[in-house]
């Protein structure tokens, strides 16, 4: 303030210009430091959400099942076809179990790639257990996700700042959750078929229809001129 003039309208003008560069110049760091700031907190607000959404599907697949064998079957269909026991003819007979090995293969598929984001997404205690549980299944070993649903859940509560899971619940044993059967897509596929069949037999009694129809049409037609041409060979046969 020592250095505002005010004793001519010179003065008056630097200091006034003076002022306004000083504020302006203020205003632009302030403005570039917070959207700076708005920025990284955008891109961590992103990062969080995509992390919370991939291992919150992570634990939708690692523990969407609460009933029946909740362990990981490591085995393929190489696997299965060693498994088979050949009868007494010599023909191989698939070993028990093998009804259901396209359900095993899908639920197996799906848990590695849960096991692969949580390695890449998870926290530490999280990669730890996915690591053993994929190093049991390159083992073939059956795997349970139990203790990996249960650190998933913890985490995403905290994360989403839920109070957690009350002490005295017994929740039961968690798996994989069981992909639905593929007869259905097998039924709409057969569906469709004979859609397409339908439509075909459709068209074919419009098409058998039409021509009916044209060939009588054009009978009728040219019967219709022979009564009408007085030089028909009945009408010439029947003059005197």
């Amino acid at each position: 303030m020592r250095n505002i003039d005010f004793s001519s309208w010179q003065s008056v003008l630097a200091t006034l210009i003076g002022l306004a560069l000083v504020t302006l110049i203020g205003v632009s760091i302030r403005l570039v430091v917070m959207f700076t700031i708005q920025q990284r907190r955008e891109r961590m607000n992103r990062q969080i959400n995509e992390r919370l959404r991939t291992l919150i599907a992570a634990y939708k697949t690692l523990g969407g099942s609460f009933t029946g064998n909740l362990a990981v079957d490591p085995a393929h269909l190489r696997d299965l076809r060693r498994r088979a026991e050949p009868d007494g003819e010599g023909e191989t007979v698939p070993a028990a179990g093998a009804e259901g090995s396209d359900r095993a293969r899908r639920i197996r598929d799906a848990v590695e790639a849960a096991l692969s984001d949580i390695i890449l997404l998870g926290t530490e205690e999280q990669v730890r257990l996915a690591e053993r549980a994929a190093r049991e299944l390159v083992a073939g070993h059956p795997v349970h996700t139990h203790d990996l649903v249960i650190s998933l859940r913890d985490f995403i509560r905290e994360a989403l700042d839920l109070d957690p899971i009350p002490a005295g619940l017994a929740i039961p044993m968690q798996g994989p959750t069981r992909p639905s059967g593929a007869s259905g897509g097998r039924k709409g596929e057969s569906g469709r078929g004979e859609g397409r069949q339908g439509g075909g037999g459709g068209g074919g009694m419009g098409a058998g229809m039409g021509m009916g129809m044209g060939i009588g049409g054009g009978v009728g037609l040219a019967s219709g001129a022979n009564a009408d041409d007085p030089l028909a060979p009945d009408q010439q046969s029947s003059t005197p």
